[in-house]
């Protein structure tokens, strides 16, 4: 059964000015919660915010900035929320970007895999003494059904080998999934009541396939018309994996019709021999020291 009294709970949202994020913001918020929303760009944070309130002047939300390609940020944006709150509810580790031209980080990181990943590792680390001592906390971590044959490349992680737009977003939706799942494992380890919990949109309408004028390719623009659903759609995943009183941690949350593409949520099934245990673990050693955030459970 889904949660629908969030009041007194207090949720960050990363990418929360559109798309996926926009819809959970204006889900928690009109179910009580105190919604941040994490962002990267303050003027389209501004308007997602105006919208919220213009449909529920009631609702209790606060931008704030967020830029998961640059580490400082994380640490800027983790600083000023550790100096105004004292516990977190909910981490939704939302925030993305879907296969642009080769490109880098502030830090030096492939696009795609310092951004989806290692951002919202750095984050969740930072975040984690709040996590630990809030009751019942949960984060929650979205990956893609690109992460099917993916595979993370420990040699070429930067790209500098070699680059494909979609194996490097594939690989960083693989990070995701195993990310998610190797710290629920660890907070079962520690004997901690939080979760974590991994989820996918199947495929929705979001601002991930609008480039711009003139740079969205064609194929895109198909899948875009015939087989992407609403982004409130796409959103119910992520509601469903924050809010969904059942889940006990580890759980892959995703569409339940054909290819998991569209449909309402449900526990999924990842694909074969994802969750290896020796390359969650590395991917776990990797992450903390390239972004000089150490876990402490």
């Amino acid at each position: 059964m889904l949660l629908e009294n969030l009041t007194g709970k207090t949720a960050i949202i990363t990418g929360a000015n559109s798309g996926i994020g926009f819809e959970a913001a204006k889900d928690f918020s009109a179910k009580g919660a105190f919604v941040i929303l994490a962002v990267r760009n303050m003027e389209k944070g501004k308007a997602a915010v105006e919208a919220i309130l213009q449909g529920n002047p009631q609702a209790k939300i606060k931008l704030m900035k967020l830029d998961l390609a640059d580490l400082q940020s994380v640490r800027g944006f983790t600083k000023d929320f550790v100096e105004e709150y004292d516990s977190l509810d909910l981490l939704i580790n939302n925030a993305g970007v879907m296969i642009p031209p080769y490109g880098k980080t502030k830090d030096g990181f492939e696009l795609q895999f310092g951004s989806n990943h290692l951002g919202h590792f750095a984050l969740t680390g930072l975040l984690l003494p709040f996590l630990k001592t809030t009751p019942g906390s949960r984060v929650v971590t979205l990956s893609s059904i690109a992460h099917r044959g993916a595979k993370i490349d420990f040699d070429n992680l930067d790209g500098s080998k070699g680059y494909k737009a979609m194996k490097f977003y594939g690989q960083s939706k693989l990070a995701n999934l195993l990310f998610a799942k190797e710290l629920d494992n660890r907070f079962k380890q520690h004997g901690l009541e939080c979760i974590s919990v991994a989820c996918h949109p199947g495929i929705s309408n979001t601002n991930l396939f609008h480039l711009g004028k003139g740079q969205t390719p064609a194929l895109r623009k198909g899948m875009v018309k015939f087989f992407t659903q609403p982004a409130e759609k796409g959103a119910m995943p992520t509601i469903f994996a924050a809010t969904e009183e059942c889940l006990q941690g580890g759980e892959y949350i995703g569409p339940d019709g054909r290819g998991n593409r569209k449909g309402n949520p449900a526990i999924e099934v990842p694909a074969a021999g994802v969750y290896n245990k020796e390359i969650m673990k590395k991917l776990w050693t990797v992450s903390e020291e390239l972004t000089d955030v150490r876990y402490t459970f």
